[in-house]
């Protein structure tokens, strides 16, 4: 498992690829830079849609990164709140998967 693994395979982005294909909340244990990097993040979402919540916090803020993520998997429930309280980012959110609604926060429901 990806936790006890050595700080350079953690950095490793092959490694950690494989690792989140299996299980994606072994993104929690990668190394802080691949957490925090977009292209990387959105690949091992496209792996493992569980990876998602293991993602920096900072990318679930991030409208656009958020807007990808939810075209692959329903996974808004993992963006930030106030994403999910934002009239016109749930609009989008819900045109590219209309399941996502029912994550919208209750003040648009």
């Amino acid at each position: 498992a990806l936790e006890y693994a050595d700080d350079v395979l953690r950095a490793d982005r092959g490694f950690v690829l494989q690792a989140v294909a299996k299980n994606g909340s072994a993104l929690r244990y990668a190394d802080d830079v691949l957490r925090a990097d977009r292209g990387f993040v959105l690949q091992a979402v496209a792996k493992n849609g569980s990876a998602l919540p293991h993602a920096d916090n900072v990318l679930r803020a991030d409208r656009d990164f958020v807007l990808q993520a939810v075209a692959m998997h329903n996974l808004l429930e993992y963006a930030d709140n106030v994403l999910r309280a934002d009239r016109g980012f749930m609009l989008q959110a819900v045109a590219k998967r209309g399941s996502a609604l029912q994550y919208a926060d209750d003040v648009l429901r």
